[in-house]
């Protein structure tokens, strides 16, 4: 065995930093999509302190046990969590106490020092686990981290002074939904005409979703940001969470959003990819009293890695110094990957020429179908956005990719509904077998519309419904039926984004040609907590059709990928890149890929899926309009 010494050959590696809505993960990849080292904090909640003289106290006491224990708790969408060396559960009995608060009904609000705070402690325990792996005596290679990028749920609303940077309030969820009135009322003020315009120009719909109306109510809510915003000194900045965490974690205090999230804010037109003054005019923004970030590509050089200061934002917990050495060894690291979520999935699931598309089967579902350089405004219900751009590639590749965007309202939450409503099933991983019991769901059909119906049917006074229940029904084929109400959702939306593609309406019944290209979609890939049953998957399967096969994704974490990839080949030099294009990615990164046992292909026959689909568009149409307006 050869001795270590310094001229062991050096095996670059990325870091990705992924920040969710419940958790933050640091993850160092190599350039086969394998994971070196691994850290993520689940968030604690204002929802679970423990309630004072309430009839809830045992259950909190129960809950808080699993803080003590290595004992699992449970996501929203079923699956166990468990605490392990690189899983934790925040302890919101800190001094600084939780990430995630819900100070009012309707409200959702994050810290943002501490989805810094915890990102740098993730980052932190993956380095020192590197270290672990470069002390080992055996090794023939010395893992280095090249490069950094960025994951983030989007449309997530921080404002922040430039004197202090310190944030002026808490963070403003993409979930919350106290901006309501200011939808609503604008909805009101404008005719359909503006709102196609509008449309045109940002490829979304009004809705509390978006950033604009979370930082209109701040600007008409907030007393300290209002003052600061009518001083007009510039001292206000206004971001998402890729711009808070990349301003605070380069030397430089780069202040600067990738194109995915700034589509997310109402405030960019599509065409131009910069900020417009008609936008802005309607959200009553002013530009030169709140200072905006430049929007970047999602692939380039935003800035040289810096350890933040924690204290100096308020964050008091102590920062051992041991802590802060360690984060010295990538200090100067470029940060240089940088995608919303959704859009990081897209890439992670290699998701990367037109035509391809990618559901993720989380508590709802999320699908993105790559429209490469079209951008397409859907009339059918879905949302445009940006996919990806990656300019330091050759030809069309390097190109900004748009996409159709659209969900499911509820997919692995009604696993938990089955579960804990229910009592079906004890675990998320006995939904498969029970459902399988059954060759079908014996005529019953069942429509999660639990609040509502989303793409694309939008029909907010849908219910949910299960229809066609005799006496033979069991267990087994209401566990079908649910299952199967999540995927018909998925086809109905995938065949939508290909009407507005420009296919036929029954694309995916076409026979499939020899150039797989011309298909308007040809793969689904598939992650997230249901994609791990293959009952799940072939489901989805027979009910997409021959036209359309479905892969489950080579690893669980594909958003923090899609942010590694987009890292890796930002590099100008094709040498210096992890990876030198698209081809080279897909390469290496399924080198070592069991296609076999991840791929679904229809089995049902033809004449079976067709009168299937039509049974489930008779009770879509009768479960619509279940509330009136009064109701």
């Amino acid at each position: 065995m050869p001795r270590r010494n310094s001229n062991f050959p050096s095996v670059p590696l990325i870091a990705t930093i992924d920040i969710g809505t419940t958790s933050a993960r640091a993850i160092l990849f190599s350039q086969e999509g394998q994971e070196i080292a691994k850290h993520q904090i689940e968030y604690s909640t204002t929802a679970s302190e423990a309630p004072e003289n309430s009839q809830n106290t045992e259950q909190f006491r129960r809950r808080s046990s699993l803080l003590r224990h290595d004992e699992p708790i449970f996501s929203a969408e079923g699956i166990a969590i468990s605490i392990t060396d690189n899983v934790e559960i925040e302890n919101n009995k800190s001094s600084v106490g939780p990430t995630l608060r819900f100070p009012q009904p309707g409200w959702v609000e994050c810290m943002p020092v501490h989805i810094l705070a915890n990102a740098v402690q993730c980052l932190i325990a993956c380095l020192i686990t590197l270290r672990k792996i470069n002390q080992n005596p055996n090794l023939k290679v010395k893992y280095k981290v090249k490069c950094i990028g960025i994951a983030n749920m989007r449309e997530t609303t921080i404002v922040w002074s430039r004197k202090t940077g310190k944030p002026l309030s808490g963070g403003i969820t993409w979930t919350d939904t106290r901006t309501a009135e200011i939808v609503q009322h604008l909805e009101k003020m404008i005719d359909e005409d503006r709102k196609a315009e509008l449309k045109e120009k940002t490829g979304l719909p009004l809705s509390t979703y978006f950033s604009a109306a979370k930082l209109r109510w701040l600007l008409d809510n907030d007393d300290v940001i209002r003052e600061e915003y009518e001083k007009g000194d510039g001292n206000l900045m206004f971001g998402t969470v890729d711009t808070w965490l990349i301003y605070n974690l380069t030397k430089e205090k780069s202040f600067v959003t990738d194109i995915t999230n700034a589509s997310r804010t109402y405030f960019m037109d599509l065409e131009t990819h910069d900020y417009d003054d008609d936008l802005l005019d309607f959200w009553g923004i002013d530009p030169t009293r709140i200072q905006l970030p430049k929007i970047v590509s999602s692939s380039e050089h935003y800035g040289a890695f810096a350890p933040p200061n924690l204290s100096n934002l308020g964050f008091h917990n102590k920062i051992t110094q041991e802590a802060y050495d360690i984060l010295k060894t990538i200090t100067g690291v470029p940060i240089c990957g940088c995608l919303g979520d959704q859009s990081a999935s897209l890439v992670g699931q290699l998701a990367l020429k037109p035509g391809s598309a990618k559901c993720t089967y989380g508590t709802g579902c999320f699908l993105l179908y790559n429209t490469g350089t079209r951008k397409l405004i859907s009339s059918h219900g879905a949302l445009t956005t940006f996919g990806f751009w990656f300019p330091s590639l050759d030809g069309a590749d390097g190109k900004p990719h748009y996409a159709l965007e659209g969900s499911v309202a509820v997919a692995g939450s009604i696993i938990q509904w089955l579960r804990d409503n229910l009592k079906m099933i004890s675990n998320a991983k006995d939904i498969g077998p029970l459902a399988s019991q059954v060759a079908n769901s014996g005529g019953v059909v069942f429509i999660p519309a639990f609040s509502g119906l989303y793409a694309p049917y939008w029909d907010r006074g849908a219910r949910g419904t299960i229809f066609g229940m005799t006496q033979y029904t069991s267990s087994s084929h209401i566990a079908r039926a649910a299952l199967e109400g999540v995927c018909y959702q998925v086809r109905a939306i995938l065949k939508a984004m290909g009407s507005d593609a420009g296919s036929s309406e029954d694309f995916m019944e076409e026979a499939r040609t020899s150039q797989e290209d011309s298909q308007p979609l040809s793969q689904l890939a598939t992650d997230g907590g249901m994609s791990k049953a293959d009952e799940v998957l072939q489901i989805q399967a027979d009910i997409l059709g021959p036209c359309v096969t479905v892969k489950r994704a080579q690893t669980a974490e594909c958003t923090a990928l899609g942010a590694a990839i987009a890292a890796g080949v930002s590099f100008k030099n094709e040498e210096d890149r992890i990876w030198k294009d698209f081809d080279d990615v897909v390469a290496k990164i399924t080198g070592n890929y069991d296609e076999a046992s991840n791929t679904f292909k229809a089995e049902l026959p033809d004449a079976d899926r067709r009168k299937n689909w039509r049974r489930w568009e008779k009770a879509i149409e009768r479960a619509q309009g279940w509330l009136d307006e009064d109701d």
